[in-house]
This record gives structure tokens, sequence and C-alpha cells, in this order.
């Protein structure tokens, strides 16, 4: 019989003016892996950080080995055999491998010397734990992958002799082959004893690894269940409280108006001539590994590279500015809405505000009336999730950050408007209305470029989806012909008709 390592019973928490957790309680039990689901803001953050010692509860009681226990800050919780892994890693860029592991707590030698040969080898330890075998210890962490960062996380977890380790969407800003090896990992710390709790929106990877689910819904417990009795469907009812039948909106007919070409982009080491043109309301996807230039054609549409060659035309304008890409009618939703798609320290109603001063000042005043009606009317067609547009946007879950940033860009009319990965990290929920969102926009003849890892997603929306390998359009495909074994085999580099 499995022991139980964590209880959490009937956790509460509440803020002012928001009741964040109401009775919520799970159980983590040895050599196990819970995946703790719920759409954004469910209380899945607060819950873990009651459980990190960030915050205190309101009422209820934790245990760990059967033992109540009054967590008194993170210090406390790394004490008491718990560490969490956050989506935005706490690594030092700038320091080796070994330093940010061992940093404030290195072995000393009797004078008080920092032992760097036992630093050394403690961390070598540690990788060879998460099969890091080949990495030096010197290894400045800048120098490293995402990947590679995201395993010296759970190295450092380990080193702190954790027995309960929280992973807050470890797999998000991962390929394929490395979220297939993360998972490897997860289950050979489980085998090794370990209880894990999963925070993911993946659905298929809580099929992989976990062994059972526990469900958050606005702040409440739904309940638990083991995996196996369950399909995908299943958790997803579980999650938002209704079946969601229809994830991918039917599709309109753009129209035969080109509206977009971009002809014979380059841009050096990055990417190598491209060309393609979009219609009036179509989805037109981007698909490829890690690497293969996604990114960089986004933003060399927008504008954002000096040494880049070709052109790129806007209904008749020619772009080579950001500035000028506004001003012709493309905006640019980035993958990452944190550090380049929002101020985290600016209000909600700032933020949807930013890109459209020039447009909405007379004279270099802001009508404050015109700006409250702009804020509102995005809050409201976007449904953002919040209860006064004063407050800072980091306080918002992510699919209500995405929905701001999608609010800030379309208060520009934009005629073309570039999505890159516009639901990485969000519910299954809230990806859902980002969908109809993007339909409605189409069938008001807004053309949106969508970049994306996730396959699905490309297949159930895009009208046409170009792949891309090693900054190169290796294929162009309709939606009839797209198929997810076609698009792997292109943005692994095969040939057309080869």
């Amino acid at each position: 019989m499995s022991t139980t390592l964590l209880e959490m019973k009937e956790i509460s928490k509440e803020f002012p003016g928001v009741k964040a957790l109401d009775h919520v309680s799970i159980q983590v039990n040895q050599s196990e892996i819970l995946a703790l689901l719920g759409e954004n803001g469910a209380g899945k953050s607060t819950l873990m950080k009651v459980l990190a010692g960030v915050h205190q509860p309101s009422n209820g009681q934790i245990y760990i080995n059967g033992e109540p226990v009054a967590i008194e800050g993170p210090k406390h919780s790394q004490s008491l055999g718990i560490s969490i892994i956050y989506q935005e890693f706490n690594l030092i860029p700038h320091m080796s491998v070994a330093e940010n592991i061992f940093i404030g707590r290195e072995p000393r030698k009797s004078k008080g010397i920092i032992n760097r040969k036992q630093v050394k080898v403690e961390t070598c330890q540690w990788l060879n734990r998460v099969g890091l075998t080949r990495l030096s210890p010197d290894t400045l962490i800048a120098e490293l992958s995402v990947a590679e960062q995201q395993l010296v996380e759970i190295a450092k977890a380990l080193s702190f002799n954790s027995k309960i380790i929280i992973m807050d969407e470890p797999t998000a800003a991962l390929n394929d082959e490395e979220t297939n090896t993360l998972l490897s990992i997860m289950k050979e710390l489980k085998h090794q004893g370990m209880g894990i709790i999963f925070i993911t929106h993946r659905l298929e990877e809580v099929q992989k690894v976990a062994d059972s689910i526990a469900v958050l819904r606005d702040g409440k417990y739904i309940g638990s269940v083991l995996v196996k009795n369950v399909t995908q469907d299943d958790m997803v009812t579980m999650m938002v409280g209704r079946e969601l039948t229809d994830l991918f909106p039917e599709k309109g007919a753009p129209s035969n108006d080109v509206i977009l070409e971009v002809k014979d982009v380059s841009v050096p080491d990055l990417l190598y001539h491209i060309n393609f043109s979009i219609k009036k309301g179509e989805i037109v996807g981007v698909a490829g590994l890690m690497g293969s230039g996604r990114t960089e054609l986004s933003k060399a549409i927008f504008g954002l590279y000096e040494k880049m060659s070709g052109t790129v035309i806007v209904d008749s304008k020619i772009v080579k500015s950001p500035r000028g890409a506004i001003d012709a009618g493309i905006a640019l939703v980035t993958d990452d809405r944190k550090q380049e798609g929002l101020v985290l320290g600016l209000s909600v109603y700032e933020n949807i505000l930013l890109p459209s001063f020039r447009k909405i000042s007379r004279f270099g005043v802001l009508n404050k009336q015109k700006k409250d009606e702009i804020v509102n009317r995005w809050v409201k067609e976007l449904k953002i999730k919040v209860h006064d547009p004063s407050v800072e946007v980091r306080t918002l879950s992510g699919g209500n950050q995405q929905k701001v940033v999608l609010g800030k860009w379309l208060q520009m009319d934009p005629k073309v408007l570039i999505l890159n990965e516009p639901t990485r990290g969000i519910d299954v929920g809230a990806k859902a209305e980002i969908y109809q969102i993007m339909k409605r926009l189409t069938d008001d003849g807004i053309s949106i470029i969508m970049m994306s890892s996730e396959m699905p997603e490309l297949l159930g929306l895009c009208h046409r989806i170009l792949v891309m390998n090693e900054g190169s359009i290796t294929a162009e495909l309709s939606q009839n012909e797209a198929t997810q074994e076609k698009i792997f085999y292109y943005a692994s580099g095969g040939v057309v008709n080869a």
C-alpha cells in the first residue's frame, strides 16, 4: 500500500474581494504522479503557492507524512521536502550550473571557504539523476537550451532532498522530443519513490504519465479520479463544467482579394527566400519544429529586422519597420506574452491602450471618456475575467492575459493579425474562446497568420498550412491535404515529391 506523502484538507484562501480557494482537498502518495487540472484562474497556482509557503491559507490543514504542519514560508517548505518548479525558471543566466544549484548553501571547508570540488562532484550527481550526464557543472545557464534549463531546475529541486516536486507547465516551451525526455524523467523519479504534482493543459501528457487527476474549477475542488478510468473528454467536462463538442469552429470562406504579400524575404542566418500571400478572411498556419524559423518569420513580417531583404506588402503599402507595419494594418501577438506582449506592472486598462495612444490622442491630450469606452469594449467583447480593469495585468490568468494582448491590437483595427503560439499555456476552455474570437475576426475580413506547435490546432483552424524547416518553407498544404504525418515529414526536412 502506498504511503501518503501529502494531504491538503479543506484549504481556503481569500484575498481582498476574491475567494481564490474554497475548501480544496488533494492527496499525493509516494511513487505517484498527480495531474492538477483546471482552467486558468481555477486556483491551481494559488493552491501550490500555499503548499510552497508563499501564501498562508485562510482555513484548512496540511499534512506531510501524516503529520500536521504549518508552512511558514518558502524555506520552511523546502525543509519539509517540497520543491516547486515554476513556469518561469528561477535560474541566474550568467552563473554556472553548479552555482545555480547550490547558491546560498554551498559546501564549505573548515575556514568557511567554498569547497568548489565538492560543489562540482555533488552537482554531477544531481545532473546524472535527470539525464544530463554530459553537462559540465561549469557551463553557464545562458548557454543551455530551454529543455536543459528545465532539467537543471529539476536537479536543483532534487538537491534539496525533496520528496514532493510540483511542476508547473514544465513542457510548455519544449518540442516533442524534449517533452518525451522530460516525461520519461518524471516516470523515473516516480519509480524512485517521489510524489509529483503535475500542472498542465496538455491532456495527452496526462494520459501518458499521470496516475490520477484532481480537478479544480473556480477555486473549488471538483473531484479526483484515476487516469485509466477517464477519457480526455471526461477531463474537459470536469474542468469546464460542460462538454466542448465543437472545439474548433467551422471554417468560413475567405475572399479572393489578396491583402498581404511576402516576396523573397530573407534575413541573414535566419530566413531564406520566403514567398507567400494571404487573402482577406483567411487563416494561414505556419508549422515547424523548434528552430525552424516560425518566430523569426513573424518578426520579419512585422518589420523587426533591419538587415532583411525582400518585400512585405499590405494592401499596396510596403512595410519596412514596426511603426510602418502598425500603420499598414499589421498586428503581432508574440509567443511570449509576459516578456514581449504585456507590461506586467501596468494595469489591464493601460495595457489595452498602449499601442493606440497616437491614434486616440488629440494634440497630445487623451480623452478619458474615449479611453474608458475602448477598454470597456474589449473587456466585454473578449470576455476578459477581471473585476476591475485598474488591476495589474500580472494578476490575471494566462488565458485572460492573452485576451488583453489581443484586445490591445484589435483596438488598432488590423487587416492582418499575426498570432505566434496564441494558446500556449492556456486551458482548453480559454482555447475554445480564443478560437471563436479568431472565427469572428475572419468573418469580419481580418486575415490571420498563426504560428503554432500544436498540430490539432493547425489542422482544425487553418485554410492552408506553410511548413518550415531551417528558415525555409518546405511545403504548402491545403486544408484538404494536410495531415499530421505530412506536416511532420516536411518539418523534418522532407522534400515535396521526393
